[in-house]
C-alpha cells in the first residue's frame, strides 16, 4: 500500500501506542513512538482516537507529548471540532490503527511497512532501533 497524500490517521492508545493497563497508562509498544514521529514527519496528520476523557484522556495527551508526539486532534475529526449531537461521533479518517482490528494489532514496524511500502533497514547490533529512524 503506497499512499502519495497526506493520509488523516487515527490511532488508539490502550494496547496500541501503549500496553494496555487502562485506567493507568501502560509501558510503550516497542516502536510506537518511533513510527508515529516518523510518520508525521512523512506529512500524515495523527489523530488520537481513544475511549479515555476528562483527567485519563489528559494523561494520554501529555504522555504523547513528553515522548515526542503531539497530535492534530484528539478524540475529534479537526482540532476546532466541537461535539453537540448534531453530526456523527465517527471521525474523518483514512486509517484506524487500533488493537481490536479484525486479526489483533500489527506491530508498529509492519505497519510502517504496509504504509510506506518499505522494510525498514536493519540496525546496526551497536544502534537499536533509533537506527531504523534516525
Amino acid at each position: 500500500m503506497t499512499f502519495s497524500n497526506q493520509l488523516i490517521i487515527a490511532v488508539d492508545f490502550d494496547g496500541t501506542i501503549v500496553e494496555d493497563a487502562y485506567p493507568n497508562i501502560g509501558k510503550p509498544m516497542i516502536f510506537a513512538f518511533e513510527t508515529l514521529k516518523k510518520l508525521q514527519e512523512d506529512g500524515h496528520r495523527l489523530i488520537l482516537w481513544t475511549y479515555r476523557c476528562g483527567s485519563k484522556l489528559d494523561d494520554a495527551v501529555k504522555f504523547c507529548e513528553e515522548n515526542g508526539i503531539t497530535f492534530y486532534a484528539v478524540n475529534n475529526s479537526f482540532p476546532e471540532e466541537e461535539y453537540d449531537n448534531s453530526v456523527s461521533r465517527k471521525i474523518n479518517a483514512d486509517l484506524f490503527i487500533d488493537d481490536r482490528n479484525v486479526g489483533g494489532f500489527l506491530g508498529w514496524g509492519e505497519i510502517y511497512q504496509k504504509l510506506t511500502n518499505t522494510e525498514p533497514p536493519i540496525p546496526e547490533k551497536k544502534k537499536g532501533f533509533l537506527g531504523l529512524f534516525g
